[in-house]
């Protein structure tokens, strides 16, 4: 199932819980000996990569009253643990996993940290982005 959305800004999507939101890395389209795979082999792999566009804040914390001890600071902030996830890593993940968005004529698949199989993290690609700048 696929949900298109309207005009509006990517910046704007905030991702919920642990939910990430990761644009698919095109799919190989030839073999390592150069035969050309019709879009229904593709569509029939297990598992697929991505790169991070958005993190969710985590795994909420259930907040705990402590109603015995009135001086206290009773916040009613939510707490999360964060996830394992950065902006710019490569997520392998199953691919029936995810829901898939189409914004601006292109596909997004929001999926579940749990449903992430492994991270591919370069920390020199952000080295030399940041030093070009």
């Amino acid at each position: 199932m696929t949900l298109e959305l309207g005009e509006q800004n990517l910046d704007k999507f905030i991702m919920v819980g642990d939910r990430v939101l990761v644009k698919p890395k095109s799919p190989v389209e030839k073999t390592k000996s150069g035969l050309i795979l019709p879009p229904g082999v593709q569509s029939k792999e297990k598992i697929q990569a991505g790169y991070v566009l958005k993190v969710g804040p985590g795994y909420p914390i259930p907040a705990i009253n402590e109603v015995d001890e009135p001086w206290k600071d009773k916040s009613d902030e939510v707490k999360y643990v964060p996830l394992q996830l950065k902006v710019g890593d490569m997520a392998i993940f199953l691919q029936n996993s995810g829901c898939e968005i189409e914004f601006k004529k292109e596909k997004y698949i929001s999926i579940q940290h749990s449903a992430i199989l492994m991270i591919i993290r370069d920390e020199s690609l952000f080295e030399k982005k940041s030093r070009k700048v």
